[in-house]
């Protein structure tokens, strides 16, 4: 199976359950995930993505 197809699965999976400690452990491990590669950055990386992040906020990136 595609990871497109996992991720289906998976959002298919969420909206079926009611059990909130699933969706707080789920919601855990990808806020940990997210954390750690923060973490593996480095300085200047991090405040290269906050200036790009505080510009798009301030409406001075256009997507395309």
């Amino acid at each position: 199976m595609d990871i497109q197809s996992e991720k289906l699965e998976l959002i298919k999976m969420l909206l079926e359950t009611d059990d909130k400690a699933t969706i707080e452990a789920i919601k855990n491990i990808l806020k940990s995930n997210k954390k750690e590669v923060w973490e593996k950055l480095t300085p200047e990386q991090q405040e290269e993505i906050n200036i790009v992040i505080q510009k798009e906020n301030r409406g001075d990136i256009v997507d395309f």
